[in-house]
């Protein structure tokens, strides 16, 4: 089969054709506007006319030029970058360039049958905007938070006796008590982040609020270990979920697909670092309460555990479990999301 890989950036594409054996047959570098999209489609018909389109970043810079060719009919996938990142050591290639990466794309394409197709704006977009949203306005707290502990520990030492965090309210009232009476450049800078963590948990919180708006009443609710975020994250980082055949593929993609590790007479999988590392990041989080409350998975992993399954190992095979409930649910929910967008 020939492939071509295609590797996005905000200015400019660089795109590889192989061919069946994975030999590049052309190379080229187009702009990252409407002109050059059209200019590379015309080229793909010219050397690979029926090549299937890899694309690394397909939801980025990339997501004008997958539009562009599924809209001239050609066969487009969503390369993820874990796959074409492993795939750039055997290209042979010295240093690391565009066009390079662009071939280790093509050859991804070509080998890797679990591909899913390219996502296209709709609800869950929306909703996973909003979720990298609230996880930066996190990610700044954090950050706000860990300069606030270090002006404190030289503006009040000690203070960690009475302060165990900066999360909780009424530790920040402690914090601010502590503050009064004193001058300084750090001292009006301690206070201007106390006054921004106030201002970033307002921001979080109605982040949340239009989270839980466009989540609704969707199905995956109803799984013991999902919440509002968990939710969310699952139907933001999977897309129309219509667009994997299978639930194997589906799991290919959330990095939970088992990947054989045996030898002799020890049969076991390993850890699949591939796939979508905020899909799995929300297995994880499932798999690790249903683990503390959840009858059936505590059964589940007893079971693993007198196979002489170790924790980790068990806890694996629980997420590849839960699969095939949460891709059920999310194909319960699609039609939902479809009539709101």
């Amino acid at each position: 089969m020939t492939a071509v890989g295609i590797d996005t950036h905000k200015a400019s594409l660089a795109a590889c054709a192989i061919d069946a054996l994975g030999a590049a047959l052309a190379e080229r570098t187009f702009a990252n506007d409407p002109a050059g999209h059209d200019e590379l489609a015309a080229w793909i018909r010219a050397v690979a006319p029926d090549a299937t389109i890899g694309i690394e970043g397909s939801s980025s810079y990339g997501a004008a030029l997958a539009r562009a060719l599924l809209a001239a009919g050609a066969t487009v996938r969503e390369v993820p970058p874990q796959l074409s990142h492993r795939e750039r050591g055997r290209t042979h290639r010295s240093g690391k360039s565009d066009p390079g990466d662009a071939l280790a794309i093509a050859r991804v394409t070509a080998c890797e049958a679990d591909l899913p197709p390219v996502r296209l704006a709709d609800r869950t977009t929306e909703i996973r905007l909003l979720v990298e949203a609230r996880e930066d306005a996190i990610a700044e707290g954090t950050r706000v938070r860990n300069r606030l502990h270090a002006d404190l520990g030289v503006l009040v030492p000690g203070y960690g006796g009475a302060v165990r965090n900066l999360v909780a309210q009424r530790y920040r009232r402690r914090v601010a008590i502590a503050l009064r009476g004193r001058t300084g450049v750090q001292v009006e800078l301690a206070r201007g982040r106390l006054a921004r963590l106030r201002v970033i948990d307002r921001e979080v919180a109605a982040l949340a609020v239009r989270i839980g708006r466009l989540v609704g009443a969707h199905p995956l609710l109803g799984l013991p270990g999902v919440g509002v975020i968990t939710a969310a994250r699952l139907i933001a980082e999977t897309g129309d979920v219509r667009r994997f055949r299978s639930t194997d593929a589906f799991a290919m993609l959330a990095g939970v697909a088992p990947i054989p590790a045996s030898s002799g007479q020890v049969q076991r999988m390993r850890l699949n670092r591939g796939g979508n590392r905020q899909l799995n990041r929300a297995f994880h989080t499932i798999a690790t309460v249903q683990a503390a409350h959840h009858p059936p998975a505590q059964a589940f992993l007893a079971r693993k555990a007198g196979e002489h399954k170790s924790s980790r190992e068990a806890i694996r095979a629980l997420k590849r479990q839960l699969v095939r409930s949460v891709f059920r649910l999310l194909l319960e929910g699609a039609a939902g999301l479809s009539e709101a967008a």
